[in-house]
């Protein structure tokens, strides 16, 4: 699912791909081709890795026409450590007027199916159907790429490319078991498929067979066995019936930033003097502070089931976008904090400076990769109390101009 893969290509987490629409320049096409030259080598070689994992002759046989090199796949793969957008226009692309419209639309048709799932595993609608409209816009976009063939095309060539040969061989198994045959798996150019878009291991791992006919369909136009595997991997995951994903704050005057990503109950947060934005009290149970938008932006106190989410997808950019769609759907309005939308995102480059001069001046940032995950985070927080700024964690062109001074 653009959701619950190993947020590889948005961060791919435990499931699912994001489906990025971008057309690879030609140059980038040409750079392939000595690649795709070498591709049935790979194969041969692959064949006999995948018959050690218990993959038979008979199923290779089937799938050999399919294991076809995709020169965009490896080209958008390479894309994505490139980009980063910005939270904001994240949540802005994900979180449209459309999208709420016809998701509030979805959960009025699919209201008795989806009380089902609630019953069965204790997932809300509301998150439910705001997996399905991220993944696949309420599967109009359910991807057109065979997935045999872009899974083999990452296994070579792909950024993690032993994550895709375990992905490609989990795949045959679920040709090898009947599930479906190798020409009827199509999905996103990553590999995931279906409704909510699933990676292999997930389906194997977290599919259900909802409707009770023998099979597990996450692409048919039925989404009933999608829409409960999504709420099985969520409650599988730890979901706490009940409880939160997250709840916008108000910080009050002078307010200790160095609380910022400290976990702590509610009734601790509350003496600090935080309040909810859209009013009443905080919820009860432990949650940390994150200020995706640094102090000036918009505060969230965060439970355990955002982390349930960062499951699905490690990118907290998906995961508030997840998260508000959510509350949209539900009825809940925009955020009351204003991000601070001036900012420049960084490009790879520059969140690798990040982090090596945070590392030359003596801060852990756990790897010098561009990837800006907790660790990074803390390290910066630690930088800005030694000199004396507002520990927020926030990484911006403004703290690089500093640490370059």
């Amino acid at each position: 699912m653009r959701f619950l893969a190993l947020a590889l290509i948005l961060a791919l987490p435990g499931c699912g791909v994001a489906n990025v629409a971008q057309s690879p320049r030609p140059e980038a096409r040409a750079a392939t081709q000595p690649a795709r030259a070498d591709f049935g080598a790979w194969i041969e070689g692959f064949a006999t890795r995948a018959q050690a994992q218990g993959i038979t002759a008979a199923t290779m046989a089937q799938a050999r026409p399919h294991l076809r090199y995709l020169p965009d796949s490896v080209i958008l793969d390479q894309r994505q450590s490139e980009f980063r957008a910005r939270v904001w226009e994240d949540m802005d692309s994900a979180v449209t007027p459309a999208r709420i419209v016809q998701g509030q639309a979805m959960l009025r048709q699919h209201a008795a199916l989806l009380a089902r799932i609630e019953a069965r595993f204790g997932v809300p609608p509301e998150v439910v159907v705001a997996v399905w409209g991220l993944e696949t816009s309420y599967g109009a976009d359910r991807g057109r790429v065979p997935t045999l063939a872009s899974l083999a095309t990452l296994a070579k060539d792909g950024r993690r490319g032993a994550f895709f040969e375990g992905q490609l061989i989990d795949a045959l198994r679920i040709v090898q078991a009947g599930d479906f045959r190798a020409e009827d798996m199509i999905g996103s150019w990553a590999g995931a498929f279906g409704h909510t878009q699933f990676m292999p291991s997930s389906y194997l791992e977290y599919a259900v067979d909802f409707t009770g006919n023998g099979r597990r369909d996450l692409w048919g136009n039925d989404p009933s066995d999608a829409l409960a595997s999504a709420a099985n991997y969520l409650a599988r995951r730890g979901w706490v019936r009940g409880q939160p994903w997250a709840v916008e704050v108000v910080l009050p005057e002078g307010f200790d930033l160095r609380l910022t990503g400290q976990r702590q109950a509610g009734d601790a947060w509350a003496r600090t003097g935080l309040r909810a934005a859209a009013g009443g009290g905080l919820a009860s149970g432990p949650s940390r502070l994150i200020l995706p938008g640094g102090a000036r932006g918009p505060a969230f106190l965060a439970y355990g089931n955002y982390d349930v989410m960062k499951e699905y997808n490690i990118s907290d950019a998906y995961v508030l976008a997840l998260g508000h769609l959510s509350d949209r759907l539900r009825g809940g309005g925009v955020l009351r904090g204003q991000w601070p939308r001036g900012d420049r995102a960084l490009d790879l480059t520059e969140r690798i400076e990040v982090q090596r001069r945070l590392v030359a001046l003596g801060y852990d940032t756990a790897g010098i990769d561009g990837r800006h995950g907790p660790a990074t985070v803390a390290a910066v927080q630690a930088w800005q109390r030694a000199q004396g700024l507002a520990p927020d964690g926030y990484i911006n062109a403004d703290l690089l101009a500093r640490l370059r001074r």
